[in-house]
């Protein structure tokens, strides 16, 4: 049994260790500077710049979580402090069967319903886009972040002592500012971890992202702009092309970039949740 409890954690570095062993050949001819700050992806010239599909995820990512974070605690708050308790049996198993739909039916919602609003809502800012864009795939993967925040928050804001609630209620405080200056307050630690733990899985996300965001491979200067998130042009080429020479070796080390920065995402929001249950013992 300790044999096969190691196994979960060591195919993480198997996995690390076999894409790094993959992406050593255009490691070896290439600085990794010069591979991940250079905007030029033409392959059959040999040069693979990431900056575009790093600055893709970056930018989906951040747009997505602009809106996710916000309504996610909002949601929270009210889930755990304002709900009836005859709501919060239905509501919460509601909010957790989002996490539980297909990827591919956020995308195929997304190009439905999504890209032709922003499109119009393009026009509103004098600009053109298709739709198909960084804020298109920044709303439809905030939709997808919900229950993630929403689910740990809610952890959070129950753990926190009914006392500290009671006390504050007692010497005269409001219902917003027991929330406000006692819930809030101490579980800070533990609101940063799921919003941590949010943006880790936005990171990652490949499937319903690549539906609506455009995938061309050039940085985006707008929110209506198209982009390339890393994990698109994994989807989208491994398989193809493999042909043309360290293009193998370039995939390879998008998704190893992209695995290193999940996993970074993952272990730090892990300790933030730790030293927010130690701290509300």
């Amino acid at each position: 049994m300790f044999g096969l409890t190691l196994v979960p954690g060591l195919l993480v570095f198997l996995m690390l260790f076999g894409l790094f062993w993959k992406a050593k050949a255009i490691l070896a001819v290439k600085p990794i500077g010069r591979l991940l700050l250079s905007s030029a992806w033409r392959p059959s010239r040999g040069e693979f710049g990431l900056l575009p599909f790093l600055a893709g995820t970056l930018a989906v990512t951040v747009v997505a979580m602009v809106i996710a974070v916000p309504i996610s605690l909002l949601t929270a708050i009210y889930l755990s402090e304002y709900a009836p308790r005859r709501l919060r049996p239905i509501a919460r198993p509601v909010v957790d069967l989002l996490a539980g739909l297909p990827s591919v039916v956020f995308g195929v919602w997304g190009v439905l319903m999504v890209v032709p609003l922003v499109e119009k809502l393009a026009r509103l800012f004098h600009t053109y886009s298709s739709g198909y864009s960084i804020l298109a795939g920044g709303i439809v993967l905030a939709i997808m972040v919900f229950p993630t925040i929403i689910h740990v928050a809610v952890e959070v804001f129950s753990s926190i002592s009914q006392e500290l609630r009671d006390a504050a209620l007692s010497l005269g405080a409001t219902k917003w500012e027991t929330v406000k200056k006692v819930v809030l307050r101490k579980s800070g630690q533990g609101i940063v971890a799921a919003v941590v733990l949010g943006l880790s899985r936005a990171f990652g996300e490949t499937m319903a992202v690549l539906m609506v965001v455009g995938n061309i491979p050039r940085v985006p200067h707008s929110i209506f702009d198209a982009g390339y998130p890393l994990p698109a042009l994994l989807a989208n080429n491994y398989g193809e092309m493999m042909s043309v020479p360290l293009y193998d070796s370039a995939l390879m080390l998008a998704a190893l970039v992209l695995l290193l920065v999940v996993l970074f995402f993952n272990s730090l929001a892990r300790v933030i949740l730790v030293r927010a249950e130690r701290r509300a013992m």
